[in-house]
């Protein structure tokens, strides 16, 4: 049997490492800073998952939360949120997902610069929330929004006829004023929504509905208010969640975390520019737990 060539076999083995590195840098690129390292070494670490911005999506950060949920090494969980609240839907199943890790090991809520209605929906379900005394939280409440364009449309000559299969199908329409019908229709969703916020506050921060309802005016709060009324527990920043998030899960010494690196768009779309993909507005309208203040964003 002829021997291999020791310069093909060297060739090998320089490939077998290349590949090797190329497996391990997109382990770090998907399981986020850290993560992997921890995990390859089965320390215990906590993880920290990011909540930046309007929500409109639930999905990224509902699959992280639920890899650090089934993993032995994530002892517990920081939820660091900077947001204004958004969609209703994604900000109820971001909750649901906080509650069944929060069943399996602590969950402390680290509240930014912002974390307002949808923000805080979020933070209530954790077992601990820490603010700065000057985040801006609270904002309990429900919001629908109807654009109405039909001076605008009449200036421009713009008219639209509809045909619909139901009295309430157009409800909203944004070339007609609402009537009485319609705005007591959707303000009666908005009361339904709300109730749903009220209710998961009381569960999340063990408060009678009552106490919550009281709160829910929609009014903001600072960090140090908000403590005052129940709302917060603890006034410190992210080190500050991060040390009690480690003592809650029975660990001593320094904190270790596996922080989650934000997705990023890829290269090919930044290099085409905005301009040329196709623009969505998930919040344009619809049913909305967001703050629209001063200081939002």
């Amino acid at each position: 049997m002829a021997r291999r060539h020791p310069i093909l076999r060297r060739f090998a083995i320089l490939a077998g490492v290349l590949l090797g590195a190329v497996l391990l840098a997109s382990g770090l690129g998907l399981f986020g800073e850290g993560d992997l390292l921890s995990r390859l070494a089965l320390r215990k670490s906590l993880g920290v998952v990011e909540l930046r911005g309007v929500i409109e999506d639930a999905g990224d950060t509902v699959e992280t939360l639920e890899r650090f949920r089934k993993q032995d090494a994530t002892v517990g969980v920081v939820v660091r949120i900077d947001s204004p609240g958004g969609a209703v839907a994604p900000s109820q199943e971001l909750y649901d997902e906080v509650w069944r890790v929060r069943a399996v090991k602590p969950v402390i809520a680290s509240l930014g610069n912002v974390a307002a209605s949808g923000g805080y929906y979020v933070a209530s379900a954790a077992n601990v929330i820490v603010a700065d005394p000057g985040t801006i939280t609270g904002s309990i409440g429900a919001l629908m929004e109807v654009p109405y364009a039909a001076p605008l449309a009449e200036k421009i000559g713009v008219s639209e006829e509809v045909v619909k299969s139901g009295r309430f199908k157009d409800t909203g329409h944004p070339l007609r004023p609402l009537d009485s019908e319609e705005r007591a229709l959707l303000q009666g969703v908005v009361e339904d929504v709300l109730a749903q916020f009220v209710d998961a506050v009381a569960r999340g921060r063990g408060m009678e509905p009552a106490r919550v309802r009281e709160l829910a005016d929609g009014r903001i709060y600072s960090g140090a208010q908000a403590k005052m009324a129940g709302l917060v527990d603890e006034l410190g920043g992210l080190e500050d969640a991060t040390r009690l998030a480690w003592q809650r899960a029975g660990e001593s010494g320094e904190p270790r975390t596996s922080p989650v690196r934000a997705r990023r768009r890829l290269w090919w779309l930044d290099l085409l520019g905005e301009s040329w993909l196709p623009t969505r507005s998930p919040l344009a309208g619809g049913l909305l737990f967001l703050y629209r203040g001063p200081f939002a964003n």
